[in-house]
């Protein structure tokens, strides 16, 4: 027997070594990064409805921005960047 989702039913998930948080509503269900309100949003219909339903949401996740907190992101190291050279001394 199932029970019948009245309410908001929220749930921890580690998806790539990142946490975020999925919310499911009786309306949609919402994936954020943790510690975020915003996120991904899908409504229900729309995911029932068939492809076209299902790529726009595919569009929409591409251009969500569901990036970690700044804690867990992996550092980025330049690569190919050079200074510029500057003189050791004055010359008058």
């Amino acid at each position: 027997m199932t029970t019948k989702l009245s309410g908001t039913l929220k749930r921890e998930i580690r998806i790539g070594g990142a946490d975020y948080t999925l919310t499911i509503t009786p309306e949609s269900l919402v994936l954020a990064a943790k510690g975020r309100r915003k996120g991904l949003t899908l409504a229900w219909d729309e995911l029932v409805s068939g492809e076209a339903a299902l790529a726009n949401a595919l569009n929409a996740s591409l251009s969500a921005k569901l990036e970690p907190a700044i804690e867990q992101r992996p550092k980025l190291r330049v690569v190919g960047k050079k200074s510029a050279k500057r003189p050791t001394h004055r010359t008058r």
